[in-house]
């Protein structure tokens, strides 16, 4: 297919194109949780225009790229953790708040993939340090996944962390353990 050119911003004498795809490519089994495509809105027609190699310009409407919603991706990975610590005992994944509190969820999600690494039936779901501590650091040796959220922040936030911060993390692992399945 032709490669469409598109310019964001509004038409000069002499526009810079810049290369823009306007379907990402997906597998259906492969949730995309994070697009960095950009999406633009509010444009004026001008601004809207798009330039094929031909130099035929044509009018063309935002799309909506088939981004899911928040709430779908949120669901899609709470059921994606879900099903990797089927059998781990101490877990109850139901939000990305209180179920990650205790750190016991984060090792369970990093032990299914690197089971050798520690032993998950010595952990003490008291021990919030010990388990954030273990997870964390196996992610970030095993996977490559870098510390997101700091172990004394999750401490601090107690028994209830912050949704956000927690999904961001779970994102970040996400991204880095679909490569070992």
């Amino acid at each position: 297919p032709t490669p469409v050119l598109f310019n964001p911003t509004p038409v000069r004498s002499n526009p810079t194109p810049v290369l823009f795809n306007p379907t990402p490519v997906r597998s259906k089994e492969t949730p995309v949780l994070f697009n960095p495509t950009p999406v633009y809105f509010n444009f004026s027609s001008q601004s809207n225009r798009v330039y094929q190699t031909d130099s035929k310009p044509k009018l063309k409407r935002s799309q909506s790229f088939g981004m899911s919603s928040a709430s779908g991706i949120k669901q899609i990975l709470l059921e994606w953790c879900r099903s990797k610590t089927i059998g781990y005992k101490n877990i109850d994944i139901q939000n990305f708040s209180s179920s990650w509190s205790d750190g016991m969820a984060f090792c369970a999600l990093v032990h299914s993939f690197f089971p050798l690494e520690f032993d998950y039936n010595a952990l003490n779901p008291a021990n919030r340090r010990q388990n954030l501590q273990t997870a964390f650091t196996i992610a970030e040796q095993q996977a490559d996944c870098l510390r997101l959220i700091e172990v004394d922040d999750m401490l601090d936030m107690g028994d209830k962390p912050d949704p956000m911060c927690v999904f961001t993390y779970v994102q970040s692992l996400y991204n880095h353990l679909k490569k070992f399945e």
